[in-house]
């Protein structure tokens, strides 16, 4: 039958979620503390063992072998060991029991065991919530706000309060005391004042955990989320993939009237949700990222990752979405850069790239034929150049010719005038 030590101890390890060894553990270190403040000398290493079955105390006195001493209340020589213990090495410890015939602990004592075992529960209790939860990060958990302080919610999650800071709560959402959420677990972290549990409503992470809850087929494995890409509390994009043929991924997910999505979308207070079909044609993935809008046509540069998307002119406004929501979401889910452009201005755009490339074409052939009147003149220059000595010789004797011939009708002239003077 269990003694009240027993009952006494089990109902700590309830209430405190720690294990039966570490309460045990907590109250022999309590009682070597009294020990030491009633009973012991300063400097002395003193343990206690306790059973829970019939309530005995016994108290120890441990010194350890050394070839030198330097503490005389924690240390022994090998030579004083053996006289206790025979056989005992350096580095051996001897435990000589000093248990009092009666112990009976004053005020002060007690109240140094209280202070021990309150600090060692609490320690305990610490280290109980951080190995508790340490390996449940990215799980999604129920909990209860418990209060409010300064827009932090403390979130009692039955073991431990988590904390859920306003930049990982969802802007729509106003919460109150005893308030039930459904959260999740973000990270574990150990800080001075112990384990700290920090909760998110904002991350993408909640979205998977919700699809695989919500969704069987997720759960399962035969539907892949692929991607999710999420403007908190407004709108968020998934991609979903079937594992096998027979399996409509969109439908799945949708549920029958859309049963399954709409309690995904009534957990998120009202967050649009657009189930989208994985491709791994990125042209065909682009397009139905853009849905519900129509994609005309799809230019891809896969270098860049950047895509140009055609769409009609009434459907620009759609593709682009309020504030340019829908293609930016479309942007986080496929990891490409994407561009929407209106049927009329891809048009006026191609265009003016036939004008440019036909004005490249008329600049090239002025271009071209500048350069051939310009060899032709050249040529030209060079033929003159070669054809300019015979010219300049030619002339030459005429010129001289015809100046014999004057010289010799002025003689003639001459001779005729002084004829002409002689007959007179």
């Amino acid at each position: 039958m269990p003694t009240e030590f027993e009952f006494a101890i089990e109902q700590i390890c309830e209430e405190k979620g720690i294990s039966k060894e570490a309460v045990i553990e907590t109250i022999e270190a309590a009682l070597a503390a009294a020990y030491r403040k009633d009973y012991g000398e300063k400097g002395q290493n003193i343990e206690a063992t306790f059973s829970p079955k019939d309530g005995q105390t016994k108290v120890f006195e441990v010194q350890e072998i050394v070839e030198e001493v330097e503490n005389s209340q924690r240390e022994l020589t090998k030579a004083e060991g053996q006289k206790i213990k025979k056989g005992v090495k350096v580095g051996d410890e001897i435990r000589t029991e000093v248990t009092p015939k009666e112990i009976n602990f004053g005020r002060i004592a007690a109240q140094t065991a209280k202070q021990v075992i309150a600090q060692k529960i609490r320690e305990a209790e610490k280290d109980a919530i951080f190995e508790a939860f340490k390996d449940r990060v990215g799980e999604l958990v129920n909990g209860v706000v418990q209060r409010i302080e300064g827009g932090m919610l403390f979130v009692d999650l039955g073991q431990a309060v988590g904390i859920l800071s306003p930049q990982e709560q969802m802007p729509q959402e106003r919460y109150q005391i005893g308030d039930r959420l459904r959260i999740l677990i973000a990270d574990v972290s150990i800080t001075p004042k112990g384990p700290e549990v920090v909760l998110s409503r904002s991350r993408v992470e909640l979205i998977n955990k919700l699809f695989e809850m919500e969704i069987p087929e997720v759960a399962a494995g035969t539907v892949e989320i692929k991607s999710i890409a999420r403007e908190v509390g407004l709108r968020s994009k998934v991609a979903v993939k079937a594992l096998e043929e027979e399996v409509d991924p969109i439908g799945a997910c949708v549920g029958q009237r859309g049963a399954r999505i709409q309690t995904i979308i009534a957990e998120l207070s009202g967050e649009k949700i657009d189930i989208i079909a994985w491709d791994d044609n990125v042209v065909k993935f682009i397009t139905n990222a853009l849905s519900p809008a129509k994609v005309l046509s799809v230019r891809i540069d896969e270098k860049k990752r950047h895509a140009i998307v055609e769409v009609a002119e009434d459907q620009l406004s759609l593709a682009i979405g309020k504030g340019g929501q829908n293609v930016r979401l479309a942007v986080k889910l496929t990891g490409w850069d994407i561009d929407v452009v209106g049927e009329e201005q891809e048009k006026e755009k191609a265009k003016d790239s036939k004008a440019e490339k036909s004005e490249e074409k008329t600049e090239e052939k002025a271009e071209t034929e500048a350069k051939k009147d310009d060899s032709k003149e050249e040529e030209k220059k060079a033929d003159k150049k070669k054809k300019s000595p015979a010219k300049i010789k030619s002339p030459a004797k005429k010129k001289t010719k015809p100046a014999k011939k004057k010289k010799a009708k002025s003689k003639v002239k001459k001779e005729k005038k002084a004829d002409k003077s002689k007959k007179k």
